[in-house]
């Protein structure tokens, strides 16, 4: 995927790709609106979607109702390193959840593309070019 990016006012920086785009800013402590997220923060959202993706395909699949499902995600920020640390994925079930899914369940979850994206970090490559070249 090719993914195109405009700068806007302030430190708004947006990204284009297929037929989205995906505004951003800055929070107001460095400098920015804080009209839409940072990129931090749609980075770890799309962490949180992608297992929710995941837990509800497992759940359509075999016929599992959704409406008392919650998923929750938390992570703990290293301040020195300015990293998060550790990440972790609660899944509330209903009391009614058939206690033979919860295993496949947790490896459906561990399926989630970002996530193994990040246990198995691709290469990145900064390339410049002055226009023209």
């Amino acid at each position: 995927m090719e993914i195109n990016v405009s700068f806007g006012d302030g430190l708004k920086v947006n990204a284009h790709f297929k037929q989205f785009t995906v505004y951003t800013d800055q929070a107001k402590e460095v400098g920015g609106e804080e009209t839409v997220p940072d990129p931090f923060s749609y980075f770890l959202s799309s962490m949180a979607t992608c297992a929710g993706v995941f837990v509800l395909r497992f759940c359509q699949s075999r016929n599992l109702p959704t409406a008392d499902l919650s998923l929750r995600m938390s992570n703990d920020w290293n301040k020195e390193k300015h990293l998060v640390e550790n990440i972790t994925i609660h899944l509330q079930l209903p009391a009614s959840f058939p206690e033979k899914y919860m295993p496949a369940l947790v490896r459906a979850i561990n399926e989630c593309t970002v996530k193994r994206t990040l246990m198995a970090p691709p290469q990145i490559e900064v390339v410049m070019a002055r226009k023209g070249e």
